[in-house]
């Protein structure tokens, strides 16, 4: 994939891994938007998940990065967006599948369970990761609930 427009955002959980990533993207020649939260203050993540997920299906923003303890809420919440995929990632090879197979536009990670080296890797993979097309496409067509 060609340097993209990417949103980022966490909870208290994930801020220090966002602040870190931040440097690295930027490094990468990414451009960066940072949807908060801005401190390792207690927060509600949904209050930074919904604007993130917003830019991506308005095409403010190519591509999303979530971090919170578990991902899981992150990942629950963006999921609730009509035209985002929004995949937990704990290895690498999984952080490439969400691309490659499901065609995901969010990658969520657990910060509680993973290390900011794992955090870098499988964001770089799931950023330089294309998706497959073929028999793939039509299962990715048939997630929107109508």
């Amino acid at each position: 994939m060609s340097k993209s427009r990417l949103a980022i955002g966490c909870d208290h959980a994930g801020f220090e891994y966002k602040e870190a990533l931040k440097g690295l993207l930027v490094k990468k020649d990414y451009q960066v938007e940072d949807f908060g939260t801005f401190s390792k203050e207690s927060v509600d993540y949904p209050d930074y998940v919904h604007p993130l997920a917003e830019s991506i299906e308005a095409g403010k923003n190519d591509y999303g990065i979530l971090i919170c303890g578990s991902a899981n809420g992150v990942a629950i919440t963006a999921n609730k967006h009509q035209h985002i995929r929004a995949a937990i990632a704990w290895q690498n090879e999984v952080a490439s599948l969400a691309r490659r197979h499901n065609d995901a536009n969010i990658l969520c990670l657990p910060a509680r369970f993973i290390t900011l080296e794992q955090v870098e890797q499988f964001v770089l993979t799931f950023l330089s990761t294309a998706f497959e097309g073929g028999r793939h496409t039509l299962r990715v067509k048939k997630i929107i609930a109508d």
